[in-house]
């Protein structure tokens, strides 16, 4: 029995090995009845396939890591409107003042650049300025007024998160205010109805209140008003009412400093108006001399009289270019490195009596032509930005530099162009 087991198991062995020389056989044959064309085309089939499996991975990582950079940015974006310019600001949120530094002192970077490109205009009317920014009646107004009719919707002018939803009988009436990722901060005083709440994040255009004549009013208008770390900017230096759109893309805020050291004067724009604040015992005359100015240049800018009566605090306005400080010894002798050092930008005057010496700084300005080499132009029917750049010989572009306009601008007649 043994054998005819062992006898059964070399018979399938071998039958086995038979088998498989006779497939062995026949796939050579196959292979050998392949021609080398045939070889050559199914070879570079077979890459292309490979390649196409490789540039399809390729593409899948690539997709794959575009939406995660969108999730990211939509993260970012979602973050900066839960907590609009956190770094800037501090974290300070204050639900109760417009200025919410008036508790405590900030310190104002050098320069900072206001993203503007999303600005959208805060009502849908025909544009009519009704009171301008700059002091009015001894006191300082802080935005433009827009005209409108009761009723009308006021629109949010960027993205952002309104910090105050809020009430003043003697001043805004029914206000709102946002505060944006760019930086600024938005004012809307005198309204009706209050259609978003406190601590909503709103889109640029998208309805917050309604138009009214509510608080220290006297006919309905919108208050608008755009401030930087609380400190108000004039809307118009940002915003081209005329047209509905941003002068440009992006606005730089400077703070203007003296010596080197704090000042009770600050610009928004290195050839704008600067502010100074009275102080005790100041005059028309004394204010004059210090910002090397005159009485009447003061009185036309300010809209007051030569013998209008000062207020402490009271702001007034003058063009921010070299500007002429009064120390005493002591303040020139602490200066004396700092002026060596800047020699090319600063030089002594005389002495005056009873005040000192005078030297002068220079404050911020970026342009190289002092202010009587400057050319201006009073705009005639016909003007236009081509025609005076030919007749200055300069170009379309540096006379919107110059004065902060768009090259399509409208000109009206009567209208002040620099052109050099």
């Amino acid at each position: 029995m043994k054998i005819q087991y062992l006898l059964a198991i070399c018979f399938c062995m071998t039958f086995g090995v038979s088998v498989d020389a006779d497939c062995q056989k026949k796939n050579d044959k196959v292979i050998q009845q392949i021609s080398p064309e045939n070889a050559a085309r199914l070879d570079k089939q077979a890459a292309e396939l490979m390649a196409n499996y490789v540039t399809d991975t390729k593409i899948v990582s690539e997709s794959i890591a575009m939406a995660k950079l969108e999730e990211y940015n939509r993260h970012v974006a979602t973050e900066n409107l839960m907590f609009p310019a956190d770094e800037l600001y501090n974290s300070n949120w204050d639900t109760i003042h417009v200025n919410p530094f008036t508790q405590g002192s900030v310190d104002f970077p050098e320069s900072y650049t206001i993203d503007c490109r999303s600005f959208v205009m805060p009502i849908d009317n025909k544009i009519r300025i009704t009171s301008k920014y700059g002091p009015r009646r001894r006191r300082m107004h802080r935005g433009i007024d827009l005209d409108l009719q009761k009723g009308d919707t006021v629109r949010a002018a960027f993205d952002g998160k309104i910090r105050i939803k809020s009430y003043e009988r003697k001043g805004y009436g029914y206000y709102l205010v946002i505060r944006h990722p760019n930086g600024l901060e938005t004012v809307y005083g005198h309204l009706s109805k209050f259609i978003a709440n406190e601590n909503q994040i709103v889109k640029a255009g998208q309805p917050i209140a309604l138009g009214g004549n509510t608080g220290r009013s006297s006919g309905a208008h919108l208050h608008f008003e755009t401030r930087f770390l609380g400190k108000d900017i004039n809307p118009a230096e940002i915003i081209d009412f005329e047209n509905g759109l941003p002068h440009r893309d992006e606005y730089v805020f400077h703070n203007i400093k003296i010596n080197g050291k704090k000042s009770n004067i600050y610009s928004t724009s290195s050839n704008s108006i600067a502010v100074h604040r009275v102080r005790s015992g100041e005059t028309l005359s004394h204010i004059a001399r210090k910002y090397g100015t005159t009485v009447d240049a003061l009185c036309r800018i300010n809209g007051i009289t030569k013998t209008a009566k000062l207020s402490i605090g009271q702001p007034i306005q003058f063009y921010a270019k070299q500007v002429t400080v009064e120390t005493t010894s002591k303040d020139v002798k602490q200066n004396e490195p700092e002026k060596t050092k800047n020699a090319n930008n600063a030089s002594a005057a005389k002495p005056a009596s009873n005040t000192g010496k005078k030297i002068e700084v220079p404050v911020e300005n970026t342009s190289s032509q002092s202010q009587e080499n400057q050319v201006y132009h009073r705009i005639q029917s016909g003007d236009n930005l081509f025609n005076l750049a030919n007749k200055y010989g300069t170009t379309v572009e540096k006379l919107c530099e110059l004065n902060n306009i768009q090259n399509n601008t409208i000109l009206k007649i009567g209208q002040k162009i620099r052109c050099s």
